[in-house]
């Protein structure tokens, strides 16, 4: 299990120097980050993220623009776009809102007979951050193009629940353009009838079961946030539940909770119970993710305080040897983030801010000697070095940071 992370042998605080000379050792580069002033940290990722962001661009993208391959935002163009989407946010350069629009034209023209439908991994993500781009950028007439075509996407009846390739990841994308666009842009009459099925789905596979509610992806019962329990319920939660539904959601996140590991991770699905993943997409990083977005919806104590148990397994087993959201240290980083948010509790700031240093003093040098694996796709927004730089960009400013596709 211990070749998946680093030990973690970071000091659980390091406090922040406040005079030129820090009394470090100077070849204790992480430590010397870790006691720097958070206004020059914070420059310090600025500049990281924005250099990374260039390169970035130019690989997967080009200096004139390139065919898409892959039009998706888990390892495609699309990640790009989100990325730049977010500099932008940050910045207000106009000209990362300009490429990104740019990318999602070519995006766009990439996946216009695709079947996939999601955000992360589908039509919905292209539409939805073309519609919103153009209107930051005051593009009208781009907004109306993109909701249009938004709107034009079907639902085959055999699609799944979950939420990179199923109904959870489209209903993710009507909230999305529902906050950025303006309540209403996907009207509730739409998505009622995705959360009736989704509802409809979960009650009947969930009659053989102890859970409320339950889903299967290709005949497993996944529990984690890409494909299980966790992102479906995270999804229904940004939505208006009847209070049936509600208690369902509820009750269903509890029975995960009664049914977690000894070590407090969480089983990949119903089937698998090794203790062996702590990745957003399976294992406690993503759940507790969920767990925080249940205590603020429902404000029950027993979510919070099971997110704070999760985390601290991910304190100790988080430091992946993954650079990635999906499947590395920059994903598990966001649940110290969204914790922080919630609670005010400068340790886990501190603990955000502990991965992230990490990943700004060794990731390269990690992934150069082959310590450390870049991803699949070293330059995609889930799997590598985007996902890297979208986190730099975040802890500049954590009271507004938000786990990319997967927090509102």
């Amino acid at each position: 299990m211990a070749d998946r992370f680093f030990p973690n042998e970071i000091p659980k605080f390091v406090p922040e120097s406040t005079t030129t000379t820090m009394q470090v050792p100077s070849e204790d580069s992480l430590w010397r980050l870790l006691s720097m002033p958070y206004s020059a940290l914070s420059q310090l990722f600025k500049r990281a993220a924005l250099d990374l962001k260039e390169t970035i661009v130019i690989e997967t993208w080009g200096l004139g623009g390139q065919r898409v391959r892959d039009f998706t935002l888990y390892c495609g163009t699309l990640g790009t776009a989100f990325l730049l989407f977010k500099s932008y946010q940050v910045t207000n350069n106009m000209n990362d809102l300009t490429l990104c629009l740019e990318i999602v034209k070519a995006c766009d023209s990439a996946s216009v007979s695709s079947r996939d439908v999601t955000f992360i991994c589908g039509r919905a993500g292209v539409c939805a951050l073309g519609a919103v781009a153009g209107k930051h950028a005051g593009e009208g007439q781009l907004v109306d193009h993109y909701l249009s075509q938004f709107k034009a996407i079907k639902l085959s009846r055999n699609l799944p629940d979950e939420l990179l390739y199923g109904q959870a990841g489209y209903l993710w994308a009507c909230s999305f353009l529902n906050k950025h666009i303006g309540e209403g842009t996907i009207p509730s009459s739409s998505t009622r009838v995705v959360v009736n099925e989704i509802i409809k789905n979960g009650r009947a596979l969930a009659k053989r079961g102890r859970s409320p509610l339950m889903f299967e992806w290709y005949g497993e019962k996944y529990w984690g946030a890409a494909h299980g329990l966790a992102g479906i319920m995270h999804v229904l939660m940004d939505t208006e539940l009847k209070p049936d539904e509600a208690e369902h959601v509820k009750d269903t996140l509890k029975y995960m909770i009664r049914n977690r590991l000894p070590s407090g991770n969480y089983p990949a699905s119903e089937e698998d119970k090794r203790d062996v993943l702590v990745h957003w997409c399976h294992g406690a990083p993503g759940i507790a993710l969920t767990l925080v977005k249940a205590a603020k919806v429902f404000g029950d104590k027993e979510f919070l305080d099971a997110a704070v148990d999760a985390a601290e397994l991910v304190w100790n087993r988080g430091l992946l040897k993954r650079v990635g959201i999906c499947h590395g240290i920059s994903g598990n980083a966001y649940v110290f983030l969204s914790l922080y948010q919630m609670t005010g509790n400068v340790e886990f700031l501190h603990r955000a801010k502990a991965f992230a240093c990490f990943l700004l003093d060794r990731a390269h040098k990690l992934i150069s000697k082959g310590e450390m694996h870049g991803g699949d796709n070293p330059y995609s927004l889930f799997e590598g070095i985007g996902g890297m730089a979208y986190l730099f960009i975040d802890i500049t400013e954590p009271s507004e940071a938000k786990f990319p596709a997967y927090e509102l």
